[in-house]
């Protein structure tokens, strides 16, 4: 039986700070991560975020940390009943906030512009993870097979594959499934697979939590209620965050 602290009415949902301070985490962490990169694009610094296991493991885990609070949400919010027009509301403001990242990455970085990044990607499996969600547990295993099938298909197309039939999932109609042997030359790349494994995990973590209200209601240590704060705004401190830190180093830039 599903326990009563999450099954109030969708026009009054609740938020559970557990939730929005690992969200707020992620943007932390993310936060430090563009800062650090944005640095090495100014100059100040040197590193290789493409190549580097310190870089590229960070990005990898922060993606991962943000698509399963994603499908975290995702069962929480089908759990307490959220309607579908509610939910494409939500949706509609991921989509509009990828298609600015879209524009802006193109004015910015018009050679390698983020067409399919993190909100690109979430924008779609944010939709999978809704309809989806109420198959609770079995998502461990469909995320297991998700992050498995990047990887065996990954292997197949290595292995057997025509260069041309690579070419055709490397190319950028259909690169954003996954399949690739060639990482796209892009800013920001958030594939199908395998990261809708992730999504999927931390729905079957959701479904699992709101059986168990108790532990999603637990209260936050003072120390972390900041972070519960930020992560209710993520999508917001999400889009205002580059502008901000870069215009901060343009403005040094001039001054120094």
């Amino acid at each position: 039986m599903t326990h009563p602290s999450v099954t109030r009415a969708a026009a009054a949902p609740l938020r559970f700070d557990a939730v929005d301070a690992l969200r707020g985490l992620a943007m932390v962490w993310m936060t430090v991560f563009h800062f650090t990169f944005d640095l090495n694009q100014f100059g100040y610094i040197k590193q290789d975020f493409y190549r580097d296991p310190l870089w590229t493991w960070q990005r990898t885990l922060i993606v991962s940390l943000f698509l399963f609070c994603a499908g975290l949400g995702q069962a929480i919010a089908v759990a307490q009943g959220q309607s579908w027009p509610r939910f494409w509301r939500r949706w509609a403001q991921v989509l509009v906030c990828a298609l600015l990242v879209t524009l802006g990455s193109w004015w910015m970085y018009p050679q390698s512009f983020i067409y399919f990044g993190v909100l690109h990607g979430m924008a779609l499996m944010l939709i999978i993870a809704r309809l989806t969600a109420p198959w609770g547990a079995r998502l461990w295993w469909l995320g297991a097979c998700a992050i498995a099938t990047k990887l065996i298909a990954v292997y197949a197309i290595n292995t057997w594959a025509t260069a041309e039939f690579t070419h055709i999932f490397n190319s950028p109609q259909l690169n954003w499934l996954g399949f690739i042997t060639q990482k796209p030359i892009t800013e920001d790349y958030v594939p199908l697979l395998p990261w809708l494994g992730v999504m999927w995990w931390g729905a079957a973590a959701g479904a699992w939590l709101t059986r168990h209200g108790a532990a999603l209601s637990r209260p936050l240590p003072g120390a972390l209620k900041p972070l519960a704060v930020l992560g209710r705004w993520s999508l917001s401190y999400y889009m205002l965050h580059q502008p901000v830190l870069i215009g901060a180093l343009m403005a040094l830039g001039w001054l120094v």
